[in-house]
């Protein structure tokens, strides 16, 4: 190091050389800055785009009681029944059955927004209205799967807000934060989970959660910005747009 400090010195001058140094260091200080400025920038505007997704959507998750095999088939007959039962009951989903499950005081859509003029009829805050006017029937067709199926725990039902990790839903990507999402726990409820989106309907169109179909997608655009379908699409692109142009 001593050599290359001499050779250096003495093909450009000790004054030259230490102003490059300096003149080095202060780049490298102002690129840090810069990427530590953007990457900020990058972060707000991801959560801030997350929010106005949240504001849109409306989650259901069922919660095992474990992870043990059975607990695990039992939640997925309890999702089943549970998506069934509102499929038939809540106003706006696809592929409605011709039945219906009875219940005194079910809440339409319509009667929802009555109640509550500010909510549009089809929309997350309606959907989850209604949801939280049929926790206790949802309960009950809960309760009836696990009681065929044997178990000795029973199911709770309650719509809440909760930071969710970032979740891959078939090929889109929902970032983490917090959203509102009607949840039904089964017996210690410390197993895996599953979940969909229910507003816009994508329970109703794919179950399994394995691709949103070319309609479930057309239902997110229909309901987000463009910067937020983006988010979910192809979040990598817009994240280095922002970093690079901002807004």
């Amino acid at each position: 190091m001593r050599k290359l400090w001499d050779l250096l010195k003495n093909k450009i001058g000790t004054k030259n050389l230490i102003c490059g140094i300096l003149g080095i260091c202060i780049a490298v200080g102002w690129m840090w800055s810069f990427t530590a400025w953007r990457v900020a920038l990058v972060d707000k505007k991801t959560y801030e785009t997350q929010q106005g997704i949240a504001d849109e959507v409306f989650r259901f998750h069922v919660l095992a009681n474990s992870d043990s095999e059975k607990d695990q088939r039992v939640k997925l007959k309890v999702r089943d029944a549970v998506i069934a039962y509102m499929t038939s009951e809540m106003p706006g989903t696809t592929n409605q059955m011709n039945h219906a499950v009875t219940m005194d005081h079910a809440v339409t859509m319509d009667q929802a927004e009555q109640m509550n003029p500010g909510i549009q009829k089809n929309s997350a805050q309606a959907t989850k209205e209604w949801a939280e006017n049929h926790l206790n029937d949802l309960i009950l067709v809960a309760d009836e799967v696990l009681e065929r199926e044997g178990m000795d725990y029973q199911a709770d039902a309650h719509v809440t807000k909760c930071c969710f990790p970032e979740k891959k839903y078939g090929d889109m990507t929902f970032p983490q934060g917090e959203y509102e999402a009607l949840r039904i726990t089964l017996g210690e409820a410390a197993g895996h989970n599953w979940w969909c989106v229910l507003y816009p309907n994508l329970c109703f169109l794919d179950k399994t959660c394995a691709v949103v179909s070319d309609e479930g997608k057309e239902d997110l655009k229909g309901v987000l910005t463009d910067e937020e379908y983006q988010l979910l699409t192809d979040n990598k692109e817009l994240k280095v747009k922002w970093f690079f142009f901002g807004d």
